[in-house]
């Protein structure tokens, strides 16, 4: 168990910190930032997911640069994204910050990819994530970010941003699918 992945099992416990901030009601008020009113509540949740999803580039960075990248890593690397993003928008549904249709496409994608994950896992092979996959979770960090803080600073200039952010980290997240389907058919193949 190195940092790295020690790094990676954080993220995996601020997931239900930032989700206690996002879906019980406290009451600690709102606050307002350049016209957009935030509860409070969601912008500590927000800093959380944003600090646990900062880990995933950390994590990797500290990997590769000291030589640390074990089977282990790949592994609980991507499942730790899938937990967050999935805990994340099941909690922006919930918020009705999200359409529920949104988050249903994100998330079966995650348990297809899993599953693909776990059936190569069995035959001894850990499949990386690819560019296009990291490029989807980037956009899907910054989409859930977005709505969390209510859509701020874009509030202010009518721009809806959080919803354009999440049209493309949701067409993003389909077409790394079809490419990570289409990379790893051999798995599925392999495996009748």
């Amino acid at each position: 168990m190195n940092l790295p992945n020690k790094i990676t099992i954080s993220r995996i416990f601020l997931i239900p910190l930032f989700m206690i901030f996002l879906l019980v009601p406290f009451s600690f008020g709102d606050i307002q930032f350049l016209g957009t009113t935030i509860p409070l509540a969601h912008f500590i949740g927000a800093i959380i997911f944003i600090i646990a999803s900062a880990t995933d580039w950390l994590d990797g960075y500290y990997a590769r640069k000291h030589n640390l990248v074990t089977n282990l890593g790949k592994f609980l690397d991507p499942l730790a994204d899938k937990l967050l993003i999935t805990a994340a928008l099941i909690a922006l549904v919930e918020l009705q910050l999200l359409p529920a249709w949104i988050a249903i496409i994100i998330i079966s994608r995650e348990f297809a990819v899993t599953g693909i994950r776990l059936v190569a896992a069995a035959d001894g092979d850990v499949i990386a994530a690819s560019q296009l996959g990291k490029l989807k979770t980037v956009s899907q960090i910054v989409a859930i970010s977005a709505l969390m803080l209510h859509n701020w600073p874009f509030q202010a200039l009518s721009l809806p941003f959080d919803m354009i952010a999440i049209y493309v980290a949701t067409f993003l997240t389909i077409v790394s699918g079809v490419e990570y389907f289409q990379k790893n058919q051999h798995v599925l193949l392999k495996s009748k």
